[in-house]
């Protein structure tokens, strides 16, 4: 079995270990055994680290993905390394830290949810930017907004997390969170006055490595509630990417950043008052244009560029009434194609649908009186089938 160095110092970085095995996958990559590793894998909701090995005499390979197996720890890697050679482990330390930030600010949420409100984390899922946290129980937005407030207390007061295997007897006396009934090898994590958790994972040993804990999304989910969750250096991006996102509205705005949400309000309350004016402007449009039809012993074909389809409908309903066959109406362009309403008082518009559609590209229905739809005609083409 694989010696577990994580465990026994989740700030290992670099270490040195024997190749035990290395045999070629099918995807070509390598399965690396090693006599012990720094190397965490997948597990307890937390991705594998990455990283390189290399041995003396060799380039690094890259560390691609990292799982338990029976066996041992398998480090699946980008290239072959020599059997029983000795090789130098590096890990990503920023990508493993900031994950140990992540999960370690995830107890610190989890637990004074528990002990606040009797939530049970019932799921756990560490993304690139994000953390995503499933309780069995809702909380009000007073109560999301307190459980932040004592998270963070308790990692501004640099509270010691500490790691450890209860015996059988002391883990039975043992009062602490686990999603599953363990017996055995059960690795429990332990911070101060505020947590104790099974997890398999590293974790940070203080409080204040974490920097701070920020719900950045909350949403009610399965009869409970789940929240978005950054922490440490994560909660730093996220703050940026809205910090950037604020300056940039409220300079657009010509407003101050602390009022761009006040801003954007003013935007969409003008933007509403606009489309009202250009609605009835639009509706007195068409009304002149009813008034302007001119009378037709035949077919009454129009063209009127921005129109919407309750225009054209408008417009063919005054048309009908001026026209011996069918009035039909078309909005568009000959590159993107052309919009229509066509209505008759003489004749059965979708027994003809079919007739029409065929000759003009086009697609629709309707009722006997009126039939709209789409064609892909030119302007050319849809006058002379009208003429």
């Amino acid at each position: 079995m694989t010696i577990k160095l994580y465990d026994q110092d989740s700030h290992l970085r670099r270490f040195s270990a024997q190749v035990l095995a290395c045999t070629p996958r099918a995807d070509k990559r390598w399965d690396v055994f090693l006599d012990q590793t720094a190397f965490f894998p997948e597990g307890g909701g937390q991705p594998a680290d990455q990283g390189t090995l290399a041995a003396e005499a060799g380039a690094p390979v890259a560390v691609l993905d990292v799982q338990e197996q029976p066996e041992g720890i398998v480090h699946i890697c980008g290239g072959p390394l020599p059997q029983g050679a000795q090789v130098q482990g590096s890990l990503d330390w920023p990508l493993r830290f900031r994950r140990m930030q992540c999960h370690s600010g995830e107890h610190v949420i989890s637990g004074l949810a528990h002990r606040l409100y009797g939530c049970n984390n019932v799921g756990f899922h560490m993304g690139e930017a994000e953390v995503i946290l499933d309780f069995d129980r809702e909380l009000s937005p007073e109560e999301l907004q307190r459980l932040e407030d004592e998270a963070n207390r308790v990692i501004w007061e640099n509270r010691p997390v500490t790691a450890d295997y209860p015996t059988p007897a002391a883990l039975e006396a043992l009062d602490y969170r686990s999603k599953l009934e363990l017996t055995e090898d059960v690795r429990i994590v332990t911070i101060q006055d505020c947590d104790v958790c099974a997890c398999c994972a590293p974790h940070v040993s203080f409080t204040g490595e974490i920097g701070l804990v920020k719900l950045i999304n909350a949403m009610r989910h399965r009869g409970g509630m789940r929240l978005w969750m950054a922490a440490g250096s994560l909660a730093l991006a996220d703050y940026r990417r809205k910090q950037e996102n604020v300056a940039a509205i409220s300079a657009a705005l010509s407003v101050k950043q602390g009022e761009a949400a006040q801003g954007v309000a003013r935007v969409q309350q003008e933007l509403q008052d606009l489309g009202l004016a250009l609605k009835e402007a639009k509706h007195a449009l068409v009304a002149e244009k009813c008034k302007a039809l001119p009378e037709a012993a035949g077919n009454l074909c129009l063209f009127e560029p921005g129109l919407d389809i309750p225009g054209l409908r408008t417009l063919v309903n005054a048309g009908v009434v001026r026209c011996g066959g069918i009035c039909a109406a078309f909005t568009g362009s000959d590159k993107d194609g052309y919009r229509c309403v066509m209505g008759s008082q003489t004749v059965d518009l979708r027994a003809q649908a079919k007739a029409i559609h065929q000759a003009l590209g086009g697609k629709g229905g309707g009722q006997p009186g009126m039939i709209q739809g789409s064609v892909t005609a030119s302007r050319a083409e849809i006058e002379a089938y009208f003429a």
